[in-house]
């Protein structure tokens, strides 16, 4: 025996065998094909169990016993992958409509193994069948299987859109496919408006077919991403968990409850990742995570800590967990031996076209089953017309063939029909077995004229076509799942921040932090308080104030500029801490220093900002020209050199203001005096000062408050606002405090309700916080009460209000 060998360039031959190999893969293997939605591996499946009866009436068989037919006859691959095919098949989470029915342990949404085939059982789904009916009729190719033994089906007949409803997915050389699964009604419902109307437009189609469906629920967020697959074939959905916050009835705390989980994720990975990220302390506020699934569905309970708000920690797991994926749509399916991309229209119609080519073999061949039916029962009729004669031609015959012979010469029957007569039983020759024959005949001719007349019009073969896909969709149409909804709004950092007010201190020297209140504990009036920030001894607080960590911060500067930055920004820091430079969060010139901070939580077009300054000069200006902060921040007051900012207030235009001097004075007045003015106003004058006399505070009044005044040294009183009677603007005022040595001048004058509390801190950072009730409500020009003793501390340099709703918890 002679051998030849052929020299070709490596290159060449590379890339020849890597692309036999890639189509192999491509359409051997990874992707579906658009007729039926199967891969080899399921078709072979289904096929074999075909083979062994094995269908949703019958007993079931052990999987073992399919798995080993599948390899020996049709798939020639590993057992341990036919097994896992089989699995996903028998899967509900899997797949939304499972083909294979099964009994024992067939895995989890846990992600638990499946029992080993010799102890699972199978047999086909009801639905299943639907793919395989009418196989026998001649309604698909087959082709030889892999050692040319035995006929496997090149695709199934499928009275059922199996790519969309299971839809599937697979990673081929090269290029991959995501098809989503989608309702079997809905999707029923599209193609038959497909077929009423072949022209039909995406919107239209829309209307029908809303986007995927899946078999673990879920919501899809956004509506784009499932418009844009369907139209160009690729696309991107999100995903969410179902989740819904239950309150507890013994006390306040909430708790996350997860019912639903997106497609595809592992129910115990996903809780893994979540106590992870709650040891790591990457998401705080969950104190326990309890798994309550059971076959009723999913029950994931996320306990959280007294006082913690859920939604920031549910948008925390949002972010950081599989609650929430992203879905690649890739409609990449085989259409005549090629891989193509095609959009749902295309699939629609690549399906009906199919269904109309498998309805047209399969009426061919019931047409010629009945015409030789027909044929027997035209000889079977024309010899019981004339049964006595054809008994007396059989009885004269010497043997069977001259009796075939003699019905044929005399009645002019085929072979076919003779022989049908010869091997007659008697008991057809009564009258009742006649008539029944006739009827059959009758019948059968109605049939034959029913499916030429399919075959020859087209409308009645595609409405031959509609009639079965509704009757697929009245015997297995269910309720979608899948919840969609419109655009899910990108969650800011806002959403993943507890909305909660926090103290934020800074000092004369530029440094800044805020802290929860929980650590200003509760004491009594007149106490030393506690160690708080800790400053150098040339630096001071002087600013303390109470804001809501989604608040924006405006920072007011001596050279009249304003700067923004979200109070969440501000680092967080205990109360010991002196805290950051404020000139990481802002950029402020040399020299330049904070001397008001104003929070603000919403830019209404109705609000405004109140301005003060030392020398009693006050302005107001629109809020919203505040809006849009530079990061070199904006001009905000222009002021001379001798002057200052030491308050702002956001007001409502109706407002009445009191401004307090240092020396003991207020003036109260309507905010509407003054109008509305530019950004880089100076103002006019709000209260007249005496000689060496300045502002100190500016404050709303409001009716259920008392007006509280606090001095250098410690002392402090609540009066009614009743006694700080309304005058016109630029006026002297009248007396708040008689300041003397005993209490010093005045550092604050604030609003405060009954079940207000109140935080002081000296300019050392020592801190102290009690009820405002402990307080004594004298008139106003009372000296008040010691509310701290400060000991070596030489003022009070701040004051904030913690309002009855931040109460709560203490």
């Amino acid at each position: 025996m002679q051998t030849s060998v052929v020299t070709v360039p490596i290159e060449e031959e590379m890339k020849r065998s890597y692309l036999d190999y890639a189509m192999s893969i491509i359409i051997g293997r990874a992707l579906p094909d658009i007729r039926d939605g199967l891969k080899p591996v399921h078709r072979r499946i289904l096929y074999a169990m075909y083979e062994l009866n094995n269908t949703h009436d019958k007993p079931y068989k052990k999987s073992a016993r399919v798995v080993g037919d599948v390899i020996g006859k049709f798939h020639p691959h590993g057992d341990q992958a036919v097994y896992d095919a089989i699995t996903r098949m028998v899967q509900d989470f899997s797949l939304r409509y499972p083909m294979v029915d099964g009994q024992g342990n067939f895995g989890s949404i846990d992600g638990d193994s499946p029992a080993a085939m010799r102890y699972t059982e199978i047999r086909l789904s009801r639905i299943a069948e639907e793919i395989l009916k009418d196989i026998e009729k001649d309604t698909v190719i087959f082709r030889p299987n892999y050692d040319d033994s035995l006929m496997e089906p090149v695709v199934m007949p499928s009275k059922i859109p199996s790519l969309l409803i299971n839809g599937s997915s697979g990673i081929a050389v090269g290029m991959a496919t995501n098809i989503p699964p989608h309702n079997i009604t809905e999707i029923i419902n599209g193609i038959a408006a497909y077929i009423d109307n072949p022209e039909i437009s995406l919107e239209e189609l829309l209307a029908y077919i809303p986007g995927p469906d899946f078999p673990t629920q879920g919501i899809i967020y956004g509506r784009q991403g499932i418009r844009d697959a369907y139209e160009t074939g690729r696309g991107h959905i999100t995903l969410r968990a179902r989740t819904a916050i239950e309150k507890h009835k013994k006390d306040t705390r909430e708790s996350i409850i997860i019912t639903e989980i997106p497609y595809q994720v592992n129910k115990a990975r996903l809780i893994e990742t979540i106590v992870e990220l709650v040891n790591t302390k990457k998401i705080e506020g969950i104190s326990n995570i309890k798994d309550e699934s059971n076959r009723e569905g999913i029950r994931v309970v996320i306990d959280l800590k007294r006082g913690e708000m859920a939604l920031p920690i549910l948008n925390n797991l949002y972010k950081h967990t599989q609650l929430q994926t992203t879905f690649g749509i890739i409609f990449l399916t085989i259409v005549n031996n090629e891989p193509k991309v095609l959009n749902l229209k295309a699939i629609i119609t690549e399906f009906v076209n199919f269904r109309k080519e498998v309805v047209t073999k399969r009426s061919t061949f019931e047409l010629n089953k009945a015409l030789d039916k027909l044929h027997i029962l035209e000889g079977l009729k024309i010899a019981l017309e004339h049964i006595d004669e054809v008994i007396a031609l059989i009885k004269k015959a010497s043997n069977t063939p001259e009796a075939k012979i003699s019905l044929i010469s005399r009645f002019n029957f085929s072979e076919k029909q003779a022989t049908n007569i010869l091997e007659m039983r008697l008991q057809r020759l009564t009258s009742l077995e006649q008539t029944k024959i006739i009827d059959d005949y009758n019948t059968t001719a109605q049939e034959i004229e029913r499916l030429e007349q399919i075959l020859k019009d087209e409308k009645l073969l595609i409405a031959l076509v509609k009639k079965e896909l509704l009757e697929m969709q009245e015997k297995y149409g269910d309720k979608r799942l899948t919840e969609i909804v419109d655009a899910l709004p990108d969650i800011t950092i806002e959403d993943l921040i507890k909305d909660e007010e926090v103290a934020v201190t800074a000092t004369y020297k530029g440094y800044i932090k805020r802290t929860s209140l929980d650590q200003y504990k509760h004491q009594l009036r007149g106490g030393k308080g506690r160690i708080g920030i800790a400053v150098r001894e040339e630096d001071v607080v002087d600013h303390l104030y109470i804001a809501s960590t989604h608040s924006h911060l405006f920072f007011f500067t001596n050279a009249g500029k304003a700067h923004s930055v979200k109070v969440h920004a501000i680092p967080e820091a205990p109360l010991t801490a002196k805290g950051r430079p404020v000139i990481n969060l802002i950029n402020t010139e040399k020299d330049e220093r904070i001397t008001a901070i104003c929070h603000v939580k919403e830019f209404s077009e109705d609000k405004y900002l109140f301005f003060v300054t030392k020398k009693g000069i006050v302005k107001r200006v629109s809020l919203s020209l505040f809006r849009h902060l530079r990061s070199s921040g904006i001009k905000a007051i222009n002021l001379p050199d001798d002057d200052s900012l030491i308050g702002v207030l956001e007001t409502d235009g109706h407002s009445e203001l009191i401004v307090a001097t240092k020396k003991g004075m207020a003036i109260r007045f309507k905010e509407d005096e003054i109008r509305p003015m530019g950004r880089t106003a100076y103002g006019v004058r709000g209260i007249k000062l005496k000689k060496n006399d300045e502002v100190v505070s500016v404050e709303i009044v409001e009716e259920k408050c008392h007006v509280f005044t606090v001095t250098e040294k410690g002392y402090g009183k609540r009066a009614p606002h009743t006694g700080y009677r309304t005058q016109a603007r630029g006026g002297s005022g009248v007396i708040n405090v008689r300041c003397g040595q005993k209490n010093g001048q005045v550092v604050c004058l604030k609003r405060v309700a009954e079940n207000d509390e109140i935080i002081l801190v000296t300019d050392t950072g020592r801190t102290i916080r009690f009820a405002a009730k402990d307080i004594p409500v004298q008139n106003r020009g009372g000296l008040g009460v010691k509310l701290m003793d400060l000991q070596n501390e030489k003022t009070i340099s701040g004051v904030a209000i913690v309002g009855e709703d931040e109460n709560t918890e203490e």
